[in-house]
């Protein structure tokens, strides 16, 4: 927290999470590019300040089988030049505006092809969807569903200025993951889909239909990947093609 503030992040929350040893830490939002540098740079500083305690620090999605995996909970606005929120808008449903939810119901209904990025690795899946652990809780979404503040969603509307999409893990690519929430929610708003009616059901108890179910395995995201013609298009099919190849062979793995 000390070296994010000389660094002028803006660090704002600091919690022990449920596994041991386990930290959130939380710092000031920023462009989509500036984050994505930051993220990337807070791993390696992360590690290396562990290091010199004589400590390692992990980032892996599920490091220890029966407790609580790494993931990250990624906060999304967007803003126009002039520096006004475009998703707020006080008359709307939670204080958000339309554009926010043709946003939110593009994340919804990528969710699957967005595991392979969000998700990019074998241990991914062992935190995804997964039931609760020793601490009786997991943090992980396991359908493609959105809530208020209600943290059992994919997506939670913690407040009327953003959304929270809880569906990555701390082995995601930083600028990959940055991309690709981007790609997902700006064809949500270019297509002017509909996220549906929200849920404030506790999906641990009482799920959604089975089609909502998020892919189980790394070979089932990039399934669901490959065929998402819209989120490939945007991201660049030679791209596409180059991060299928070697997340199959990282499956394989």
């Amino acid at each position: 927290m000390d070296a994010m503030e000389e660094l002028g992040w803006g660090p704002y929350q600091a919690d022990h999470e449920d596994a041991n040893g386990q930290f959130e830490l939380n710092w000031t939002f920023d462009e989509a590019l500036v984050t994505a540098d930051r993220h990337a740079f807070f791993r390696v500083m992360v590690a290396s300040l562990a290091e010199r305690h004589g400590m390692a620090a992990s980032f892996l999605p599920k490091p220890v089988a029966e407790l609580t995996g790494n993931g990250a909970h990624l906060h999304c606005s967007l803003w126009d030049g002039e520096g006004r929120n475009l998703f707020h808008d006080s008359s709307g449903a939670l204080g958000l505006s339309a554009l926010a939810y043709q946003f939110l119901a593009g994340l919804l209904r990528h969710a699957p092809a967005l595991c392979a990025i969000t998700n990019p690795i074998p241990n991914s899946y062992l935190r995804l969807a997964r039931s609760h652990t020793s601490s009786g809780a997991t943090w992980s979404p396991a359908w493609s569903s959105y809530g208020g503040n209600n943290r059992t969603h994919m997506v939670r509307i913690p407040d009327d200025q953003r959304l929270e999409l809880r569906l990555a893990d701390g082995a995601a690519n930083p600028y990959l993951l940055q991309a690709a929430v981007l790609a997902a929610g700006l064809n949500g708003i270019e297509a002017g889909l509909d996220p549906g009616p929200r849920s404030d059901a506790n999906t641990d108890i009482d799920p959604p239909a089975p089609e909502r179910l998020l892919p189980s395995s790394l070979d089932a995201a990039l399934e669901a990947f490959r065929a998402d013609q819209p989120l490939c298009s945007a991201l660049g099919e030679s791209f596409c093609g180059a991060y299928e190849s070697l997340s199959g062979k990282r499956e394989e793995a």
